[in-house]
């Protein structure tokens, strides 16, 4: 039996294997693995599937595998679920910790209060040009302001390509608009896809459609991070902001455009599955 464990960070849910000091799912198997498991019918369901395992440059390595069989870079919501599992399951028992990413090793810091298990992480500053991004064209000036299908579209990178565009009003229909902008060429790796409302100066209100579920999620931590840090330079509101998603809230700052990302993570349940 393979023994997995569900956890969330606001809402954005995953299935977690633990491969400390031995491989349950095969490397060429990762992919269907999520593709079957992330099912919220015939599967466990989820976003996508962590793998944490030991590193050799950090206390735990991450590999996070999507439902449409992709391996994403980082995952902000993520990455905060892993650390939680991490602390839980004693292969830390400090409060800081370094994680190993195909982003990077991030550090992150854990709290624990009366409203739950909060996991701070330091994800580094964006990148904000197009050659940076990639993007297909000319490398250049920072693809910011551009118009795309109808909005004003800027582009950055928190560990992976993510698409802002700052609206008035979130009552869209995410479903018919983000595909567009997700598949055009000219991100040719895809993008994750946001909609944002600055609700005040220190407060904005996010949907985001996420790359590798193909769908709106309730949360998305790197999204966060991207349309804080452009809500910051962009729209000039303050350096410590309050992120609303659909699944929650999400504390974001910025210091010296490095951008820190602060929020919870819960476990829902533990199980097994066949071999």
């Amino acid at each position: 039996m393979i023994e997995f464990t569900k956890l969330h960070g606001n809402g954005n849910d995953f299935i977690v294997i633990n491969e400390f000091g031995k491989n349950i799912i095969p490397d060429d198997k990762k992919a269907d693995f999520a593709v079957k498991y992330c099912n919220r019918r015939f599967g466990i369901g989820a976003d996508g599937v962590l793998f944490i395992s030991g590193s050799n440059k950090a206390d735990m390595k991450m590999r996070l595998f999507q439902p449409d069989a992709s391996e994403a870079e980082m995952c902000g919501n993520g990455i905060r679920c892993l650390v939680k599992y991490a602390f839980d399951s004693g292969h830390i028992n400090v409060s800081t910790a370094m994680v190993e990413t195909l982003a990077g090793v991030l550090p992150a810091e854990t709290r624990r209060d009366n409203t739950g298990f909060w996991v701070r992480v330091n994800m580094g500053p964006p990148l904000t040009t197009r050659a940076e991004i990639p993007a297909k064209g000319d490398a250049c000036d920072e693809f910011i302001n551009v118009d795309m299908y109808g909005y004003t579209v800027s582009a950055i990178n928190t560990g992976v390509p993510h698409a802002v565009i700052f609206v008035d009003d979130l009552d869209l229909d995410i479903l018919e608009i983000a595909p567009k902008i997700r598949f055009d060429p000219i991100f040719p790796n895809g993008v994750n896809v946001n909609f944002v409302k600055v609700e005040s100066d220190n407060m904005i209100t996010i949907r985001t459609y996420e790359r590798g579920v193909e769908d709106e999620t309730l949360s998305c931590g790197t999204g966060s991070v991207a349309c804080a840090y452009l809500a910051h330079k962009l729209k000039s509101i303050a350096d410590e902001i309050l992120v609303h998603t659909n699944g929650g809230v999400l504390n974001i700052s910025i210091s010296d455009d490095v951008t820190f990302m602060e929020g919870p993570a819960e476990t829902v349940f533990k199980g097994t599955i066949p071999r």
